[in-house]
């Protein structure tokens, strides 16, 4: 971690290492929640006409690819502009 102190990484460490499984696994899904927020508030802003369905569906784009986006919500991202 380039921008983060020898000290600073330690103790992020030290709390990691603090961590039931449990705690760690709520971290994961809190981490994944909020970069999921990120990146639809990324597409509102590119995309302000957009539906609430297609703002999922462009985040699922990127996240997944094409071919997994539109085996899994039958969305073909091909045809729009990201």
């Amino acid at each position: 971690m380039a921008d983060t102190s020898p000290e600073a990484f330690e103790k992020l460490m030290e709390l990691a290492r603090g961590m039931t499984p449990a705690e760690k696994l709520r971290q994961s899904f809190r981490l994944t929640r909020f970069m999921i927020r990120m990146q639809e508030a990324a597409i509102r802003r590119e995309h302000p006409e957009a539906s609430d369905r297609e703002i999922h569906l462009r985040a699922a784009a990127r996240r997944l690819g094409r071919d997994l986006t539109l085996a899994a919500y039958g969305w073909d991202s091909a045809g729009h502009d990201d």
